[in-house]
């Protein structure tokens, strides 16, 4: 059963399945970067240009694997 689409707490591009995004990256601890990223995957052609959230879904990966470099440095 899918959530009534509301524009702040379950908007419809986030809402098609029973599992919302945001519930995935809280119960997996996912972190600001990857959370970020899944987002964008999972709405991906659902809210705006399919391309252009998975060119934002890269951005976010690769901010992340620039952090986990520079943590690796350290």
């Amino acid at each position: 059963m899918h959530r009534a689409d509301n524009a702040i707490d379950h908007p419809s591009h986030y809402t098609y399945s029973d599992i919302e995004p945001i519930d995935v990256i809280e119960a997996w601890g996912l972190g600001f970067h990857l959370g970020c990223l899944l987002k964008y995957v999972c709405r991906a052609g659902r809210k705006g240009d399919k391309l252009e959230d998975f060119m934002k879904a890269r951005w976010y990966l690769d901010r992340e694997i620039q952090r986990l470099k520079a943590n690796d440095k350290d």
